[in-house]
């Protein structure tokens, strides 16, 4: 397998998958553009060389064509990103881009529109009834496949070489992040630098981690991840449930959590992550005390009490400081952390002080040697907001993607180069 390093892109038109799914205001400004500055060292490397680039990504999740998710509203910056004039194709398998790839010289870029105005892209027919019958499915499954052979052909046939750097879509067997691929052989399909950071950042935590790893997991659900609590079971020493999900446990614990978020229908399976903790000899720690505020909101009244004995008409929102404690003491004494989701409602400011204990714990572990592995939205904006994401080993660009290569499974995006 080629990599992009050892590869000399001139006079190579490369199509190359990016995520720049970014976020965008209500006038279509982008408020965060982490991830197309994490794609420049990749698409800088191919013009360095001598190379064209021909820019395929989605944004959004459109049902169709939509001025809203269209990518001329992130053109220009793009453009003064890269320090080049980047031309746009306004339909991705149109006669307009067909005409501007086949004209593109050495040094220039084309950005093509969305790709998910197709469906072709992720492959699943759109407009079907919901009474629709089973043979009207199978025939629509049936007729998108075809026109998704004919959707990635014409993609693949712009360029020379096909270069992947889109980990967040890599879980994700679409036609521009892994049946592309199929397209180009061994040695013209390669990862961006991005990817191999992302992949190198796993392998570290997950096959060369140092003990003692912990992980810290949070989020609202259990249900969402009990797969990768599953496997991290089986590699680590200590794993933090934090988050919404602490009153699932400490319900099926027995406690009281008032108002509290709750899976009532999971609570035997909680308890069944615990026996399967204690089979381990895994440290499953869970909050001891909780801050509580009396409605959803910033400007609720509050206080702290331990989190099995929540008043009604109360709910949990962000930890205590006897938990924030036990977890930043864990946290410091860690070889290899792994961070998936905040301890409470960060979006409120009133509720972001268990989030940066737990931020500014895994900063100094990393200053004292630990590999820290930051991932999956929430964390990722936890990190960023406090201004601490140069300060951990690693911050990751995947949600599902990164979660779902924990847990072990093949990610089509990797599979399909590898």
């Amino acid at each position: 397998m080629q990599t992009i390093e050892n590869y000399n892109f001139a006079n190579k038109k490369a199509f190359v998958r990016v995520d720049f799914n970014v976020p965008l205001d209500e006038n279509f400004n982008i408020t965060d553009d982490t991830r197309i500055r994490a794609a420049l060292p990749t698409l800088k490397k191919i013009l360095s060389d001598g190379g064209s680039l021909i820019l395929g990504t989605h944004l959004g999740r459109p049902k169709g064509v939509s001025d809203e998710f269209s990518l001329k509203h992130i053109l220009q910056h793009v453009s003064e990103q890269l320090g080049v004039d980047v031309q746009f194709a306004s339909d991705c398998i149109g006669e307009e881009a067909k005409a501007k790839a086949a004209a593109l010289q050495p040094g220039e870029v084309l950005l093509l529109e969305n790709l998910r105005f197709y469906a072709e892209e992720e492959g699943k027919p759109r407009g079907l009834a919901k009474n629709a019958s089973d043979e009207e499915k199978k025939v629509a499954k049936k007729k998108i496949k075809e026109s998704q052979k004919v959707f990635t052909e014409t993609l693949a046939s712009y360029a020379d070489v096909y270069v992947n750097d889109a980990f967040g879509t890599a879980h994700r067997e679409h036609a521009s992040t892994a049946l592309i691929a199929n397209y180009f052989d061994a040695n013209h399909k390669l990862f961006g630098y991005l990817m191999e950071k992302e992949l190198i950042a796993i392998e570290q935590v997950m096959k060369d981690g140092k003990s003692p790893f912990t992980a810290i997991m949070g989020g609202a659900k259990v249900s969402s991840k009990i797969e990768i609590i599953e496997k991290l079971l089986e590699k680590v020493d200590n794993l933090i449930i934090t988050g919404g999900m602490t009153y699932t446990f400490t319900k099926a614990c027995g406690g009281k959590i008032g108002n509290s978020i709750c899976e009532d229908d999971k609570l035997d399976l909680a308890l069944d992550l615990l026996k399967k903790a204690e089979k381990h000899k895994v440290n499953l720690v869970l909050a001891l005390d909780a801050k509580i505020a009396d409605k959803f909101s910033n400007d609720a009244n509050t206080k702290y009490v331990d989190v099995d004995k929540i008043p009604d008409g109360w709910e949990g929102l962000d930890i205590g400081p006897k938990t924030e404690l036990r977890y930043t003491e864990i946290i410091k004494n860690s070889k290899t952390i792994l961070w998936n989701g905040p301890t409470g409602v960060f979006e409120f400011e009133n509720f972001t002080h268990g989030s940066r204990a737990v931020a500014e714990a895994i900063v100094e572990a990393t200053k004292n040697g630990a590999y820290s592995l930051v991932g999956g939205g929430d964390s990722v904006a936890c990190i960023n907001k406090f201004g601490l994401a140069d300060k951990v080993s690693y911050v990751s660009t995947g949600g599902g993607a990164l979660l779902e290569a924990i847990e072990g499974k093949i990610l089509p995006g990797v599979a399909a180069i590898q």
